[in-house]
C-alpha cells in the first residue's frame, strides 16, 4: 500500500510542478495587469512542441531547449502587443475573450504547421528508474521538481533583489503610483508577458519527456494552472506553487484510488470545494475586485 501510495505521489508532485509553472505565469500577468491570460496553455504547448521540431531539426538538445523557450516568449510579447496593449483598460470579460482568441490562433497555426500527431522527447537524462521504497521514480521527474525549484527561488530573487523585479511589484500593487513616481508600466507588461510565455514554455519542455505533447495538449494544462492559480489565491506567486502541487496530487490520488476517468475532472472539483469555503484561495489575492 505503501508502495502504491508513493507512486501516485510521485506521480502528482511531478505534474504539479508543471501546473505550478503555468500558475506562475497566470499570476505575473494578473499583477501586473489584471489580465486573465488564458492563452498560457498555449505557451505550455509551444515549449513542448518548439522543443521537437527544433531537435528534430539536428539542433544540440541545449540549443533546441533554448530557442523553444525563447521563441514563445516573442510570441507572449506579441499577443501583448498586438492582442492586449491596443485594448487597455477594457472590461475583464473582453480581455478573456481576447486571451481566448489568441489562444485559437496560436494553436491553429501550430496544427497547420506541425501537424496533429503525438510528439515526445527524449528523457534529459535517461529512463533507468529510481526505486524508492517499491514505487518508482523516472529520473525525468527531478529535473522537473528541480528546475521549478530553481525557477521558485529565481523569481523570488528577481522580485526582492533586483530593481527590475520591485517595479514589476509595485506596478502590482498600483499602477497610477507606480506611473507617477516614473515606472515604466507598459515596460512592466510587456516584461511579464515574455516571462509568463517563458515559464509555460520551460513546464512543457520538462513534462514532455514524460506524457508526449501534440498541439492541443495546451488547452487543459493551461485550464488546470488557471484552477491551481485559484486555488493558491490568484496573485500569490507562493499559493501559485502550491496550489499547483496540490491540484497535481490531489489529481492523482483520485486517479489511482477511484478511477483516471475522472482524472480532468478533479480540479474542477477542487475549486469549487476551495472557492465555496474560502473565495479568496487558500493563500490570498492581493487584488479580487476584478476576478
Amino acid at each position: 500500500m505503501l508502495a502504491q501510495f508513493l507512486q501516485f505521489l510521485f506521480s502528482g508532485v511531478t505534474v504539479g510542478a508543471t501546473y505550478a509553472l503555468a500558475a506562475l505565469g497566470f499570476t505575473l500577468i494578473y499583477n501586473a495587469s489584471n489580465v486573465i491570460n488564458f492563452a498560457q496553455g498555449e505557451f505550455i504547448m509551444l515549449g513542448g512542441m518548439l522543443a521537437v521540431f527544433f531537435s528534430q531539426m539536428g539542433l544540440p538538445m541545449p540549443v533546441a531547449l533554448t530557442l523553444a523557450i525563447l521563441v514563445p516568449a516573442v510570441v507572449g510579447v506579441v499577443v501583448e502587443k498586438l492582442a492586449i496593449e491596443p485594448v487597455k483598460g477594457a472590461e475583464t470579460v473582453t480581455l478573456i475573450i481576447i486571451t481566448i482568441g489568441a489562444s485559437l490562433v496560436i494553436r491553429g497555426l501550430i496544427q497547420v504547421w506541425l501537424g496533429k500527431g503525438t510528439f515526445s522527447l527524449p528523457a534529459f537524462s535517461g529512463n533507468e528508474p529510481i526505486e524508492v521504497l517499491g514505487a518508482t521514480l523516472q529520473p525525468q521527474s527531478l529535473w522537473v521538481l528541480g528546475v521549478t525549484a530553481l525557477v521558485v527561488v529565481g523569481l523570488w530573487y528577481f522580485f526582492n533583489r533586483t530593481l527590475y523585479g520591485k517595479a514589476m511589484l509595485a506596478t502590482s500593487y498600483n499602477r497610477l503610483a507606480s506611473e507617477l513616481v516614473g515606472i515604466n508600466t507598459n515596460w512592466v507588461l510587456f516584461i511579464s508577458f515574455a516571462m509568463s510565455a517563458a515559464l509555460g514554455a520551460l513546464g512543457g519542455i520538462l513534462v514532455t519527456p514524460i506524457t508526449l505533447t501534440s498541439y492541443d495538449v495546451g488547452i487543459m494544462l493551461g485550464l488546470k494552472g488557471f484552477v491551481a492559480a485559484v486555488v493558491g489565491g490568484l496573485g500569490n506567486g507562493l499559493g501559485a506553487v502550491l496550489g499547483g502541487l496540490l491540484v497535481g496530487v490531489v489529481e492523482a490520488m483520485a486517479a489511482g484510488y477511484i478511477s483516471s476517468a475522472y482524472k480532468d475532472a478533479v480540479p474542477f472539483v477542487l475549486i469549487l470545494l476551495i472557492l465555496f469555503f474560502m473565495p479568496r484561495g487558500l493563500f490570498g489575492a492581493k487584488v479580487t475586485d476584478r476576478v
